[in-house]
């Protein structure tokens, strides 16, 4: 099976559902994500947006408004202050839009690059390659690159995955990361790509 038919197939198999199309949400979700469970996100997210629903109301906030409403979301004190930070930014640089262009989202404090495509993906429909851990770690535990980092991972993915499939794919290998191919020990009795995997291949090599 051929990188292209693996990453159709991970799509097909772990499809992710958007939590919402609001480009400002997206953003300040994937903030709150940083270093914790999916869960706990999406607990914070909405308690968050049920007290401030744009950027212009959370401008306004200070950051320990927000502590009690994200604590969930582990490291709430810096969160909180950036989530003010750039919400004002938002306001004050972009009338309240979120900019759609992958070199300002960068501008903001915060923003990284997985960030960003997170939010020209989800916000704006624009194909952009998503790169975190899960996709880091399962691209080179299969066997698609060989890279030290996230962004050389963004780099060669983008040229063996027609664009269609660069914003779907980071989802679902996050749901095939988080049920399948786990960090520690992944479950490969329950993995559809043993044949294809490395990782897999390597491991039974061991025992022969």
């Amino acid at each position: 099976m051929k990188i292209i038919q693996i990453a159709k197939r991970i799509v097909e198999l772990f499809p992710r559902e958007k939590f919402t199309d609001d480009p400002f949400k997206i953003l300040i979700c994937t903030i709150l994500s940083q270093r914790t469970r999916d869960e706990n996100t999406e607990i914070a997210c909405r308690k968050l947006f049920s007290r401030y629903s744009d950027p212009f109301t959370l401008a306004k906030a200070s950051p320990d408004q927000l502590y009690e409403l994200i604590r969930v979301s582990g490291m709430y004190k810096q969160k909180a202050e950036r989530i003010v930070i750039v919400s004002r930014i938002i306001v004050e640089k972009y009338q309240g839009r979120v900019p759609s262009d992958l070199e300002e989202l960068l501008k903001l404090p915060g923003v990284g690059r997985k960030t960003a495509n997170i939010v020209l993906y989800h916000g704006f429909d624009k194909p952009a390659l998503a790169v975190d851990t899960h996709v880091h770690r399962i691209s080179n535990r299969i066997g698609f690159v060989t890279t030290k980092n996230p962004e050389e991972t963004e780099i060669e993915l983008s040229r063996l995955i027609p664009a269609e499939l660069w914003g779907p794919l980071n989802g679902s290998m996050v749901e095939f990361g988080r049920k399948v191919c786990l960090p520690r020990v992944p479950l490969c009795n329950k993995c559809y790509f043993t044949k294809e995997c490395n990782f897999f291949k390597q491991k039974n090599s061991s025992f022969t």
